[in-house]
């Protein structure tokens, strides 16, 4: 019984972590607030909004060198975020060559900030004592 209480205990914090979670984003749906935003905790996508956060704009070359992966994963990743409108892609050309820029949206931004809220009361939850 007494190696049980602790791991009571840590969920009973992360219950009540989920519920302040709840009530700082004005969540409605309990389900809702429970569960990460899974379109960014992939790594990949979490590594493009997070570069995204602290520049103005980055282009398809500087993710892909950035996060040290193909121009196949950088492609996959950016039209799915793209299409749940985190992020906006322009397109042009300097001189010949092609150039595709990015940049995070407010709605984006926004959802990056819930994501991180989230996890900060997770870690919170786990660490009290």
């Amino acid at each position: 019984m007494a190696k049980l209480l602790p791991q009571y205990n840590r969920q009973r914090r992360l219950r009540t972590a989920t519920r302040q979670l709840r009530a700082v984003n004005g969540f409605a749906d309990a389900a809702a607030s429970a569960a990460l935003d899974r379109l960014i905790h992939e790594r990949t996508r979490l590594g493009i909004v997070s570069a995204l956060a602290v520049n103005e704009s980055l282009t398809f070359n500087d993710l892909k060198k950035l996060l040290n992966t193909t121009d196949g994963n950088v492609s996959v990743h950016t039209r799915k975020l793209e299409e749940a409108r985190y992020l906006s892609c322009t397109k042009s050309f300097e001189g010949r060559m092609p150039k595709t820029e990015y940049r995070l949206t407010e709605f984006g931004r926004r959802a990056l900030e819930r994501y991180l809220d989230h996890m900060d009361a997770l870690i919170q939850a786990v660490r009290q004592p």
